[in-house]
């Protein structure tokens, strides 16, 4: 069943550092068989009071290799930089 990591990024205090961080993200998902599905972009709040900076959603074969991703000791050293650089919000969630 898929898996996906949902993020919040409601604010960046570091831009260069957050930079660096979405050019070194990427090819620590692929290895681990993710792809991002949202990675920014244009959203409108339709109901309730919920204000988000950039969402990102990225989607897994299952839980077992998001958190592979998540706590391998490739993504540790790039989760550094965006630690250091932005404020998120980080949920895991299974598909149907």
């Amino acid at each position: 069943m898929a898996a996906y990591l949902i993020g919040d990024v409601h604010r960046i205090h570091d831009l260069e550092r957050f930079r660096g961080y979405n050019r070194d993200n990427p090819p620590t998902i692929e290895k681990y068989g993710g792809r991002f599905v949202v990675r920014g972009g244009a959203f409108e709040v339709i109901e309730g009071t919920w204000q988000p900076g950039r969402i990102v959603v990225i989607q897994f074969d299952d839980i077992d290799a998001l958190k592979g991703w998540y706590y391998s000791p490739e993504y540790r050293e790039i989760w550094k930089q965006r630690q250091a650089s932005a404020e998120s919000n980080i949920i895991f969630i299974q598909g149907v």
